[in-house]
Parts: C-alpha cells; sequence; structure tokens
C-alpha cells in the first residue's frame, strides 16, 4: 500500500492503482494543468473526497513494494478521459476499464504482427511510466507561439 501526500494530506492507495495515477497526474501538471482529483472514502459508505491540483504544489508518491507495477493500458486511458473531464480525475478500480460502455470507446490492445504484446512478467521492461501524447514536448509546458512582430517606429 502506497501513498500519495499532497499539501500535508496523505491519501492510502495500493501501488497498482498510484502507479496508474502517476502517469495521468504527471502529464497533466507537466503541461502546467490544473484539475480536481477525486477518490471514494475507505471505511465510509458512499463518501468521496476531492484534492485540486496544481502544479506550482509540490507532490509526492510512495510506493511501498519492490518492483512496479504492471501498466494497463485499457485502464490508463479511461483514467486520462476522466482527468481530461470537467468533472476531473475520479478514481476508479481496473474493472471499471473493462465495462461495456468503456470498452466500446477504447481502441484495440497494442498489437506487434497480430500478436497482443506481453505485459505483466512475460512483457519485463514494458511497466515503466510512458507518455500519454506524442504531441507533449518533453521539457514541460507548452507556450503558445510568438505574435506577430510589431514595428515600434516609422
Amino acid at each position: 500500500m502506497g501513498y500519495l501526500m499532497y499539501k500535508g494530506m496523505i491519501v492510502d492507495f495500493d501501488d497498482r492503482i498510484l502507479a496508474h495515477l502517476q502517469i495521468v497526474i504527471v502529464q497533466k501538471l507537466r503541461r502546467g494543468e490544473s484539475f480536481l482529483l477525486s477518490w471514494p472514502d475507505v471505511g465510509k459508505s458512499g463518501g468521496h473526497s476531492s484534492a485540486w491540483l496544481n502544479p506550482s504544489i509540490p507532490l509526492y508518491f510512495r510506493f511501498s513494494g519492490g518492483h512496479a507495477p504492471s501498466i494497463n493500458e485499457r485502464w490508463l486511458h479511461c483514467l486520462s478521459e476522466s482527468a481530461n473531464s470537467s468533472a476531473g480525475l475520479v478514481v476508479t478500480g481496473e474493472e471499471d476499464s473493462l465495462s461495456p460502455q468503456i470498452r466500446g470507446r477504447l481502441p484495440s490492445p497494442p498489437t506487434r504482427g497480430g500478436i497482443p504484446r506481453a505485459r505483466g512478467p512475460a512483457g519485463a521492461g514494458d511497466h515503466r511510466p510512458r507518455r500519454l501524447s506524442a504531441d507533449a514536448p518533453a521539457g514541460g509546458r507548452r507556450h503558445p507561439p510568438p505574435g506577430p512582430k510589431r514595428s515600434l517606429g516609422p
């Protein structure tokens, strides 16, 4: 069981959930985007908590396991879609990424020569966090293109 620490608040998450959240959260913060993170409260019936995440506030991820969990691309896609919605990033379980409503909106699993790529133990080294979008700059925030040049004198 790992945790996420933000502004002195500590929220416990399973390492597998935390690994997926880390990828989505870091991607948003690298772009300079603030957003809402919501998760169900443990031990309380129907309750949930939320925090507004801002790139200027330090965030700390602590994993308790000795190895990085494998990454489920479908679950990552669902979490990313959630993070980009008006509701913000809502923590859902991995099984929710397999629901029929979501399955119809997701791309097919990645393949190599028609054979699905191995994930988990058989795909050693394939569990590293990766960029979600090729259009995001490696250095972080996007900057608007420069405007037209203006002359200061005649």
